[in-house]
């Protein structure tokens, strides 16, 4: 079992955010040894939008830290999305790192595998961050095995949610759940994808292949 935990904190292992997501590894099965990212010590560019990652599987025009974490995602069973709640969003290097996987999205790539959305803020008013966490990971097609958010400084009741999760994520893992609302949305995604990837073909050649390649087509 890997379990990947990206978080998007500036602060890294002072930070509040981190603080919850090791709860969260807690609950995970001592056997487990998590690789932990902080986004601060990568260069991520933005987007560009040229479509480069869908002509060629994985391939950006952008030279950065990115594909060494997206090679890191593909490798994880479980993936830990952490980022403090900063203006009822995601930091701009978590939605930096989500644009530069639009290639998951457009082939499905996180199936199979299960997200946990971990957020921090002064308010405490976290809902959207984490709904919007949930958004990605059912567009990527990985199901989400539920978030923990809390309101600094993170409470021992907040730290007993978290490591409640970290129980259920591997476990998750382990008996490869199904969750079939959730499953309903990724198979609509691919359904949409589907008709693109027919008209896009003779553009996006390697991620069409790769649709061909699973017998989705």
């Amino acid at each position: 079992m890997k379990i990947l935990l990206v978080s998007s904190s500036p602060h890294k292992e002072k930070s509040q955010t981190y603080l919850l997501a090791q709860e969260v590894l807690k609950g995970c099965p001592d056997s487990v040894k998590p690789e932990i990212i902080h986004l601060c010590d990568y260069t991520i560019g933005f987007c560009r939008h040229c479509e480069e990652c869908h002509k060629k599987i994985l391939h950006c025009s952008i030279a950065d830290s990115m594909p060494g974490i997206i090679n890191k995602m593909l490798g994880a069973d479980g993936i830990i999305l952490a980022s403090p709640n900063y203006i009822n969003q995601v930091t701009a290097s978590m939605k930096a790192l989500f644009d530069r996987t639009n290639h998951f999205i457009h082939c499905k790539r996180l199936l199979g595998k299960y997200v946990v959305g971990v957020v921090s803020s002064g308010s405490g008013q976290d809902k959207d961050v984490l709904d919007y966490i949930r958004y990605y990971s059912h567009t990527c097609a990985a199901q989400y095995s539920g978030g923990v958010s809390s309101r600094v400084p993170i409470s021992d009741k907040k730290k007993k949610e978290a490591l409640k999760l970290g129980k259920s994520l591997s476990k998750n893992i382990k008996n490869k759940r199904l969750f079939p609302e959730q499953m309903k949305i990724i198979e609509a995604g691919k359904e949409h994808f589907k008709k693109i990837m027919e008209m896009r073909k003779n553009l996006w050649i390697e991620e069409y292949r790769y649709w061909k390649d699973k017998g989705w087509l």
